[in-house]
């Protein structure tokens, strides 16, 4: 029918089998090669050779839509993954920034609380110091009072111890003798 050399037989091949890209090349050199038919674009093609190779190209057809799917869930399971590690390292990131701000929210409401505290101490310092004043100008003021009595009880007593000797002393100084007898 056609001038055209017929097809390796499977047992005449020899080395890997032709991918489907070979075998839809061969597919489009037969018809291109094909006698057309008088007066037509039509050609003549010697159907069992296009049909052992259609065959061949559909028999290869999984192989390489299968490598072809793997291919695509391979992509789609790193995509995932780097999806995932992002999300993991944007939260990681978030969760960091969000202790920072709780860690600088606690050492700003510690130092308010120290300041406050400090504060606190000073103010009742003052109020100790003030009351411990008084305390003590208490103290003193009444140990005065003690005192100036004292003071008045032992200058009485002096007064008493005095009065009578400076009495005697005045007799004494007139010419008396206390140790003379009487006359």
């Amino acid at each position: 029918m056609t001038d055209l050399p017929p097809a390796p037989q499977a047992d005449e091949q020899e080395g890997p089998p032709p991918s489907i890209k070979d075998l839809l090349d061969e597919a489009i050199e037969l018809v291109a090669r094909s006698r057309p038919l008088p007066m037509s674009t039509t050609v003549k093609v010697n159907r069992d050779d296009l049909l052992d190779i259609l065959e061949q190209a559909r028999d290869e057809l999984p192989e390489e839509v299968r490598a072809a799917q793997w291919l695509l869930k391979e992509k789609e399971e790193f995509l995932a993954g780097a999806r995932s590690e992002r999300d993991d390292i944007i939260k990681q990131g978030s969760d960091q920034v969000t202790r920072m701000v709780e860690r600088q929210e606690v050492m700003r409401v510690a130092e308010e609380r120290a300041r406050q505290i400090v504060e606190d101490a000073r103010v009742e310092s003052r109020q100790m110091r003030r009351q411990v004043e008084d305390y003590c100008d208490q103290k003193l003021a009444s140990f005065e009072i003690i005192l100036e009595k004292t003071t008045r009880t032992v200058q009485t007593g002096r007064e008493k111890l005095l009065g009578p000797a400076a009495i005697d002393d005045a007799d004494l100084s007139e010419g008396d003798d206390p140790f003379a007898e009487p006359l």
